[in-house]
Parts: structure tokens; sequence; C-alpha cells
């Protein structure tokens, strides 16, 4: 197969004039190393992740879009906050886009056994219509799998797998988690039905209720009721969770689990303590849906733990050996347990678009949009 000689990237920027600039930039094709691959990226999804390295403290609310096909450019302005938190990144060309899946082209002499296989990977840069990389980074997809099926293999698949994981590894029994109705949080509920686990889920509104409820979710609890607290210390006294995974970062919503997990604890009977309940309660936060600080109000005693939570950090952590058992799973319930939905599909020029930006940065529950790199061509 004859390759292009050039291929384009897209890229995110912010520099000194307080401006963020993102852009697709041409690149020379590479030629890979005798371990590497290069991939034709045929699928890959925006995940709240993703926008974080795309848009970073940026105001996009005053966010424009000029020129036009691959010659468009997204610019935004940072405040001086903005500014002091990205100033790591100032100046730095980031390229984004997590995971996603394709067709190998090209591969070094170590890498022939991957040579023309539709495989998944999560090696970032992906928004990109070629990308080199690793062969050890790509998860060869089965021949009943299409790009679009393999697009979302890593991030939410994994990271659901490893909530499960780090669950047992710590000795808790079972789970609460926060925007239950995402893409993630469904998939979520699938792991616990089939591995026995009991789920609290939390949502904010009534229609996520619902969403869950069709999936068979058994415990349920919208932020938005009045009766909120009551039914999460029900929920959570029912099933025994002691571990929480919030995906919304800022706000009261950690705290207030976590005293739901204490008045719940205070439910069985037990020997008094100023300290509270001995068993420990622990909240990790592994998002950042809102961005207001984080706000505890210690009403729980002191066997407790809020911390941060990172998908890569926990895999680097448990090894290789339980790495692959998890991807194992993946590739095997590629199309049930683990399949995402999308509600749109775009091509490279057009998630530079702001029209579109609004709409895929709006992070609404149940859209879900899939950048298409060979789309437009």
């Amino acid at each position: 197969m004859s390759l292009p000689s050039t291929y384009l990237q897209m890229l995110s920027t912010i520099s000194s004039d307080n401006e963020l600039r993102m852009e697709l930039v041409e690149h020379e094709m590479p030629t890979p190393k005798a371990d590497q691959v290069v991939v034709r990226v045929e699928a890959t999804p925006i995940n709240p992740s993703d926008l974080g390295v795309m848009f970073g403290w940026a105001t996009m609310s005053e966010a424009a879009s000029s020129g036009s096909g691959t010659k468009t450019v997204l610019s935004a302005p940072v405040s001086e906050q903005g500014m002091r938190v990205m100033k790591g990144r100032l100046g730095q060309a980031l390229p984004v886009g997590n995971e996603g899946a394709g067709t190998v082209v090209a591969a070094g002499e170590d890498a022939q056994g991957l040579m023309g296989k539709l495989v998944a990977v999560m090696g970032g840069g992906m928004y990109a219509q070629y990308r080199c990389l690793p062969a050890a980074m790509c998860m060869p997809l089965l021949p009943e799998h299409t790009a679009k099926d393999g697009a979302s293999s890593f991030v939410n698949p994994l990271t659901a797998l490893s909530m499960v994981e780090t669950m047992k590894l710590e000795g808790h029994t079972a789970l609460v988690h926060t925007a239950a109705a995402s893409n993630l949080g469904q998939m979520l509920n699938h792991i616990c039905k089939a591995d026995g686990v009991e789920l609290v889920n939390i949502v904010r509104r009534q229609e996520q209720v619902d969403i869950l409820k069709g999936l068979g979710a058994k415990y349920i609890c919208n932020s938005s009721s009045d009766t909120f607290m009551a039914d999460l210390t029900d929920a959570i006294h029912a099933t025994g969770a002691t571990l929480a995974f919030d995906a919304t970062g800022g706000g009261q919503l950690a705290s207030n689990i976590l005293t739901a997990m204490e008045a719940a604890a205070a439910r069985t009977p037990g020997a008094y303590s100023i300290y509270g309940s001995i068993a420990h309660k622990q909240v990790y936060l592994y998002g950042g849906l809102d961005v207001s600080p984080t706000t505890l109000t210690r009403g729980y005693g002191m066997a407790w733990g809020v911390g941060g939570w990172l998908l890569p950090n926990f895999l680097a952590k448990v090894g290789t050996d339980v790495g692959n058992r998890l991807r194992t799973r993946v590739v095997k319930e590629l199309k049930t347990t683990f399949a995402s939905h999308y509600t749109d599909e775009i091509s490279l020029t057009e998630a530079l678009q702001l029209d579109v930006v609004d709409r895929y940065n709006a992070k609404t529950t149940g859209e879900k949009f899939l950048v298409c790199p060979q789309k437009d061509l």
C-alpha cells in the first residue's frame, strides 16, 4: 500500500499572549522503527479527558473559529488565572486524542505480525490521520470488529474494570459511582451486574434515572432530589459500600458521600467512639466535571480518605499481567459490555468548527462524539 508523504494532526497550544490555539498541522509520514507500526487512524472518540488537553482553562464561551477546511483554526482567550494553572504547557504544541482504532499500514521488522490488522490503540495524539507508535501499544481486534467498535476500547472500559479491581485490592465489597448514566457508568453497571458487585449510582436528573433503570440498575440516587441524602444513606446501608469514585471532583458531593457512608455505618450497633466508625471510607476523584473547589465538611469520623485516581497510574501499579487480563476481557466483550454508542461522527476539520465544538464540549450525558480522521479527505 502506498502511503501519502504527509499527514495531518490536531495540536493544542497555549501562547504567551493568553490564547488557546487549536489547528491541524502537517507532518511528514514517518518510517517505523523495528518495534513500531504506523496506524491509519479511522475512529477516535472525544472523552472528557481529551477535552481537558484540548481546551484546558481557556474561556470557551468566547471561542472563535477562523479559516476553512484543513486551515480551520479554533482560538479562545485564557484568563490570568488560567494562564497560571497552565504555565507548565506554555508554548507547547500538544497532540490530542487519547485512544482510537485503525489499520496497521506499515510495520518495522519486529512488528510485521500486525501488518494489515485492525487494532485499538491508547497512545495519545490520536486526532490524526496516521499515528506511528510502538507495536506494544496496539491491541488487535477480532475479525467481527470495526474501527468504530474498537475506538473506545481503553479509557472507559479499562477505567470501569479497574474501579472494580481497586475495590477488591483495597478490601471493599461494593461501590458508589457518580455521573453514573455516562458511557462509562453504563459499562460499570454491566460489569457489576455480571460480577455480582453491588453498585450505588448517583445521577443528577430524572432522565438519567430512567436510563439506568432501563439497564436494570438496583440502586439509583438523584442528587437533585429533596430526599437525596436519605436515599443515598439507605442505598449505602443496603450495599455496604465504603468506596466511591467521583467524576465531578468539585463541590460537596465527595463530602456528602462520606457523610452518607458514616450515617449508614452508624445504623449497625457497636461500641461508641468519638472518632466515628472504624471501617475506612474512601472517595477517589477521577474527573473534573465540576471545576469548583472540593469542599469537605468533616462529620464522618477519622477513618476516611479523599484522593485522586488515574487509570494509567493504576495500571502501572498492578502490572502487566493484570493489565493484559483486563484488556482480554474488553476485546471479548467489545460488542456487549463495552459497546460504545455515538450520537455524532465528525471529521478533523469539523472538530475545530465552533458550532460543533459547542456541542461536544457541553458534555451532555448520552451524547458521545466520534472523530473519523479519514472522513472528507
